[in-house]
């Protein structure tokens, strides 16, 4: 059965991430090959990867290297670091769709590079990267930057879980649909 995954900001070649945001890398070289390892561990061939944003700072040829060795179907959601290169460039380094905006998944979750203005008694989700080991509290936003899932995706399910154990602890039945 084919799951779903949410990721962002692997950010492949870019050598002062590693500082930035204190990567457990020496270099990266090995930065590049751990997460595309764990990418690989947790994601399956027929498997659908959204990818929001920041992929890679290399060119196509190392771009294009990258994808072809990532397990799954994979669609991009521009981040401020994609938006350099046009849709076409991403499309024929590998990636299966590219989005400019952000994307309505299952008619409740917002997809977007970076987080969106959410308030409590808004009745949606927006999965998010950019804000790297940052987080915002409550069930409005979700952050799937790969330092907070150990350089690895996130499922739908794993999503879906936190969302509703954070708001059952809140005493409330959850509002969103899981279907």
């Amino acid at each position: 059965m084919t799951k779903v995954y949410f990721t962002s900001d692997h950010h492949f070649g870019h050598k002062a991430i590693i500082d930035y945001e204190s990567r457990p890398f020496k270099n990266t070289e090995q930065m590049n090959e751990s997460m595309i390892a764990s990418w690989n561990e947790t994601v399956g061939q027929e498997d659908q990867v959204f990818h929001l944003g920041d992929f890679s700072v290399l060119g196509k040829e190392e771009t294009s290297q990258i994808l072809s060795r990532l397990n799954g179907y994979k669609t991009l959601i521009l981040g401020n670091h994609d938006r350099d290169r046009s849709r076409s460039w991403w499309l024929d380094a590998g990636f299966q769709e590219v989005s400019g905006n952000g994307i309505i998944y299952k008619d409740f979750f917002l997809l977007t590079h970076e987080p969106l203005y959410m308030n409590r008694h808004m009745p949606y989700v927006n999965i998010h990267g950019h804000i790297h080991g940052q987080k915002y509290e409550g069930i409005n936003h979700f952050n799937v930057c790969v330092e907070h899932w150990k350089y690895k995706p996130v499922s739908f399910e794993a999503i879906m879980e936190d969302l509703t154990s954070q708001q059952e602890s809140s005493g409330n039945p959850p509002v969103w649909k899981a279907d």
